[in-house]
């Protein structure tokens, strides 16, 4: 019965929500600002899809980031429905290091441009590099970049290999990194799954990783403890 319910109500509303919730955010990003816009519109998107797919979000260390702080912000990826997460309840603003494919979706990549998001061309390591150097006066005044290293879902539950990029721009910048664990979200829907079913989702926000040692530290050593840090929570919260 529950299936029934996803196909003739959560994924008709999920993409009506898209649609409405990108348009808005658009609009505003224009009339006012693209900020504006992050923080009072797009947020409900991930709320407004979470409440039709009846799960919820349980969120653990939010004083974990100052909101007046820029940070890069690591997670795992397991579903679509992280990104969904990310979105509706992560406390803070971020432009969100993607795929430049993803410019290319309906609505979303409308979006995405408008609030300032940064596309990345993950088949050209050089162009990748030049693109994240370019992003660096968008992470700045409490913006914060979100990265997910693994660069795709995990379709095991296990984490794949971090890629270097959040770490590098997190030297770069003299950033702190904030390393977050999302455990659930397969659960409502698996990677390459178009299966949803209602459970809780955890976002377990970390301590921040701070600057001396994201100085002291070599991008592989950074990467490393913060995929250690996000293992830890994904073990306490299959």
């Amino acid at each position: 019965m529950f299936q029934l319910y996803s196909w003739l109500v959560i994924y008709p509303v999920s993409w009506l929500v898209t649609a409405l919730i990108a348009l808005l955010t658009i609009v505003f990003s224009f009339l006012l600002s693209p900020r504006w816009a992050s923080k009072w519109i797009a947020p409900w998107w991930g709320k407004l899809i979470i409440a039709v797919t009846l799960s919820r979000v349980k969120v653990k260390g939010q004083e974990n980031i100052d909101a007046n702080k820029s940070y890069i912000i690591v997670s795992n990826h397991q579903s679509l429905y992280d990104t969904i997460t990310i979105y509706g309840y992560l406390p803070a603003e971020i432009k969100w290091v993607m795929k430049k494919e993803l410019a290319l979706m309906p609505f979303v990549g409308l979006a995405c441009k408008a609030l300032g998001h940064i596309f990345v061309d993950r088949s050209n390591s050089e162009l990748a590099r030049q693109s994240l150097i370019a992003a660096k006066d968008k992470v700045t005044d409490g913006v914060s970049a979100f990265f997910f290293p693994e660069g795709t879902r995990s379709k095991t539950g296990q984490l794949l290999t971090f890629k270097k990029g959040a770490f590098r721009m997190a030297k770069t910048l003299n950033l702190a990194i904030v390393p977050v664990t999302i455990s659930g979200a397969n659960k409502v829907m698996a990677a390459n799954s178009f299966v949803i079913c209602p459970a809780t989702i955890q976002l377990t926000i970390h301590k921040a990783i701070p600057v001396d040692q994201v100085n002291n530290l070599s991008v592989q050593e950074l990467s490393k403890q913060a995929k250690s840090v996000i293992a830890s929570a994904l073990q306490s919260n299959p």
